[in-house]
């Protein structure tokens, strides 16, 4: 992808950065005379095209955010350090590091510096330049149709998707559509979540209807072939098109919308269409595909000497933009990776680790939820036979950290009662590391996170599944329902289990629709694990509240004389606070006071 760097200025007005664009519009209001004219910046596509890669720059690295001085992204039941974040005691204002301002302060920060990316001010900024692009149409005469359509399009499907982000932490917004001048009086009135979500959804699937499934099978794409993987495409509109209505009609946002705190039908329905076309396009061309079991990991890490080989595989749909090919341990290794490896570089010098609470969303090899009477699970031998990806995903103790004799004590996890990584600041509290994020290597004598690259999906290929599972359960009714012509809700769950190694979801989870969204909750919870959409899912389910999501635990136990866990004791370190009002974040005050349009979220 083109790096183009604008120098630019912003201006809060209302609740939003409503972009002035200070060096972009300072040399687009020249006087005619000037050797730098409108028609320069955007009357060929080479240049038009340098103007929306901008946008590309405004999407928040989730796995940069939460690196070495920010809060998480993961804000609900899934992680700990040995203090609570602020949203575990229900202070949502203390949102400015996560959401708000990067270390340059309050700025939309464009630059290559991933590191300092925030969802609220980048939203808005890429809002204003969509809505740019989409004005400046008509000034594009020196392209071919693909290209004018490439550029509508991403232009389209940027708009969509920077309302989408924001309507999920914040609710129902003004959705702007033109271009809006400094001196305006601004009196748009926020809309509720579901109407706005279907003007991203008109958005998105507009995109979808101009963009090509792959960029190297067009004309254009072919300058930069090889190279286009990054770049807005017709399946990623459609996924989050898809995601967009599901979201619209998840019992948080539809009571929001209607008063009513059930799944929407007719949006499950919509959302499962789009879905389905998203995997008969694949199944179709093989633009995306589920990773293999052994290389599932692909998805989130891959070592890649000198940052050539991007993490992702054949199956993300949408990363973050690469920009720094040298982007390693300051990303996700930095925060989850165990102290002993030395590449501690977290939030207030601790380690982030798993609830054990989350941890018993794994299942057993058999399949079946370690509450389940028939699924062999004893919970004073708790870590044996569980599912594959629970041993992908987590370490415990005894697990090698490092394959090396140079790492000594250092070299196996000791995460019992005084084991020497649990606990303290730099220990884990909840007697478990990750594995997702930091693989064996990545430590201080092996020294292969010289080499390595992470990034946290924002789409892949394996939760367009399970949201088309869902979407078809609620929008038709039945596990064995289907969108016309596509596969069945539990033919789309299987594949993903399948791809486990797990087995199909027997009967007693398929028969009635209770049993089998309880499946789909599983599922979402184990493989899309530390990936930031378990705050997304609990809240729009309306389940946040419930106890067994407010508690986060730890293990405690000895190791007895086996190696295996004795005197074994889960322990409630924190229960986080959820009230009603916690179903959406606060907008600044200062945002609400601009004009009688746009209220406060209730209960702030």
């Amino acid at each position: 992808m083109k790096n183009k760097e604008y120098k630019l200025s912003y201006i809060v007005a209302v609740m939003f950065v409503l972009v002035t664009l200070g060096s972009c519009e300072s040399y687009l209001d020249k006087a005619p005379a000037s050797s730098i004219v409108e028609k320069d910046a955007f009357g060929n596509f080479i240049s038009f095209q340098g103007f929306v890669e901008e946008m590309y720059n405004c999407i928040t690295d989730y796995g940069q955010a939460v690196g070495s001085s920010c809060p998480t992204y993961f804000l609900a039941d899934e992680v700990l350090l040995n203090e609570p974040f602020p949203f575990d005691l229900g202070d949502y204002w203390a949102q400015g590091n996560t959401f708000l301002y990067g270390t340059m302060g309050s700025t939309a920060n464009t630059n290559l510096d991933n590191f300092n990316k925030r969802v609220w001010p980048l939203c808005w900024y890429g809002i204003r330049k969509a809505n740019m692009s989409l004005s400046k149409l008509d000034l594009l005469v020196d392209a071919t149709q693909e290209e004018k359509d490439l550029i509508k399009g991403q232009a389209l499907f940027f708009r969509g998707w920077f309302y989408f982000e924001l309507m999920r932490y914040w609710g129902g917004l003004p959705y702007i559509d033109t271009v809006l001048s400094s001196t305006d009086e601004l009196r748009l009135a926020r809309l509720n979540y579901r109407n706005a979500a279907l003007k991203a959804a008109q958005d998105l699937k507009a995109a979808a209807s101009l963009l090509p499934v792959n960029w190297d099978d067009t004309q254009t794409g072919k300058a930069t072939l090889g190279n286009n993987r990054q770049r807005i495409n017709k399946v990623m509109a459609l996924s989050f098109l898809g995601k967009d209505l599901l979201y619209a009609a998840s019992p948080m946002m539809n009571e929001e919308s209607t008063g009513n705190a059930t799944f929407d039908a007719d949006l499950c329905k919509q959302s499962a269409q789009a879905f389905a076309e998203v995997i008969k396009i694949c199944d179709e061309t093989g633009v995306y595909k589920l990773q293999s079991y052994a290389t599932r990991t692909d998805n989130f890490w891959v070592f890649s000497p000198n940052g050539i080989k991007q993490s992702g595989g054949t199956e993300v749909i949408m990363n973050s933009t690469v920009f720094l090919n040298y982007r390693v341990i300051s990303a996700m290794i930095g925060r989850f990776a165990p102290a002993a490896m030395g590449l501690i570089n977290s939030y207030k010098g601790m380690t982030e680790v798993p609830t054990q609470n989350y941890v018993k969303n794994y299942g057993m090899a058999n399949g079946l939820p370690i509450e389940d009477p028939l699924s062999g699970y004893n919970p004073n031998d708790p870590w044996t036979n569980r599912e594959p990806r629970f041993y992908q995903d987590i370490i415990i103790d005894g697990d090698e950290l490092a394959a090396t004799t140079a790492a000594g004590a250092d070299r196996y996890a000791q995460l019992y009662n005084g084991g020497r990584h649990k606990g303290g600041n730099l220990g884990s509290v909840t007697g478990y590391y990750y594995k997702k994020w930091c693989p064996k290597g990545a430590n201080k004598w092996e020294l292969k996170q010289n080499n390595y690259q992470s990034y946290l999906p924002y789409m892949r290929l394996a939760d367009v599944y399970l949201m088309y599972a869902e979407a078809v359960l609620q929008g038709y009714g039945t596990a064995q329902s289907s969108v016309p012509g596509g596969i069945t809700a539990e033919q789309a769950i299987n594949v993903v289990r399948n791809r486990a190694q797990l087995p199909n979801l027997t009967s007693s989870y398929t028969a009635t629709k209770d049993k089998f969204m309880e499946a789909v909750m599983h599922e979402r919870a184990v493989e899309l694990a530390f990936e930031a959409n378990r705050f997304h899912d609990l809240r729009r389910w309306n389940i946040s509240g419930q106890t067994k999501y407010t508690q986060k635990t730890a293990i405690d136990f000895d190791r007895g004389s086996n190696g295996k866990p004795i005197n074994i004791n889960e322990r409630v370190i924190i229960t986080r606070v959820f009230e009603k009002k916690h179903n959406w974040l606060p907008f600044q005050v200062s945002f609400t006071k601009l004009y009688d349009e746009f209220p406060q979220n209730p209960g702030w």
